[in-house]
């Protein structure tokens, strides 16, 4: 049970058009077996063909066809200029402390999508980024490579965790879970909904964890850069040497101030 300070007013949950199709798809196959026992083969080919394209789209970060999910900030954040840097996998004793004072060189502010498991473990950079004025948001309890294989009861607590963990160390509950790696399934966005936050994936990313030029890190977040972009990066180490995001956040901050544009955290840009 998440205690009250952690929790977030549940919302009503929207299904989304892939489970919508889904349902009609079920009942179909279940009403053929009753009118004729003959075609359950036929129905249970269906049904397995509808779970693997489910399955397929939850491999597709930026889809909204399992549910809503934020790709980019409200019309309000637009015309006031601002996006929206977003960090995720940490907190990273050594690296997120960096990013923090490369933001405070740029006035810039962000927000740190955080695994439970982690904030637990660097609590004081926890309190250090919410003291900072970034906010801290949900990134699961462990980042679990199994996430996008768990049913309601599994994803409540994997979710449910963070938001115990993060809301006691940074003085306020998240508002935002992204997923890890952004891979979704069916069961997710009521669980979401059920706990209150907004799901959010990006507009852009970096490939910062994988990708060795920072040049090309850098040139994914900033073509075509506009107001209201979300963008990716990540805080934490991927390897004995520095991860990239500490070349490329001031060259991208320095694009950002270039463009006009304002960096800000995502309740900031709700506002």
């Amino acid at each position: 049970m998440i205690p009250p300070a952690a929790a977030k007013a549940a919302r009503p949950w929207q299904p989304g058009i892939a489970i919508r199709i889904s349902f009609g798809v079920h009942l179909a196959c279940l009403a053929a077996v009753i009118i004729r026992l003959g075609w359950w083969p036929w129905a249970l080919a269906v049904v397995v063909a509808n779970h693997l394209v489910l399955a397929l789209i939850g491999l597709w970060p930026r889809s909204r066809t399992l549910g809503a999910n934020m790709l980019r900030l409200p019309d309000a954040a637009i015309r006031r200029h601002e996006i929206a840097l977003t960090f995720d996998d940490g907190p990273d004793p050594e690296i997120t402390p960096k990013v923090l004072d490369l933001l405070d060189r740029h006035q810039a502010k962000a927000s740190f999508f955080c695994v439970g498991e982690r904030a637990a473990a660097y609590p004081d950079v926890i309190r250090e980024i919410a003291r900072r004025g970034h906010s801290v948001e949900n990134h699961s309890q462990r980042h679990s490579g199994f996430f996008g294989f768990l049913f309601f009861g599994g994803l409540r607590r994997e979710i449910g965790a963070a938001q115990t963990a993060i809301a006691a160390l940074a003085g306020r509950p998240p508002a935002f879970f992204r997923s890890p790696m952004g891979i979704r399934n069916p069961f997710l966005d009521p669980v979401v909904a059920q706990l209150g936050l907004t799901y959010i994936s990006w507009t852009r990313r970096g490939f910062d964890t994988v990708a060795k030029d920072p040049q090309a890190v850098l040139q994914r977040l900033t073509h075509g850069l506009a107001a209201g972009d979300i963008l990716l990066l990540h805080d934490r180490r991927t390897g004995p040497a520095d991860p990239p995001v500490l070349e490329v956040l001031p060259l991208l901050l320095q694009n950002i101030a270039a463009a006009g544009l304002k960096p800000v955290s995502l309740p900031m840009a709700m506002r």
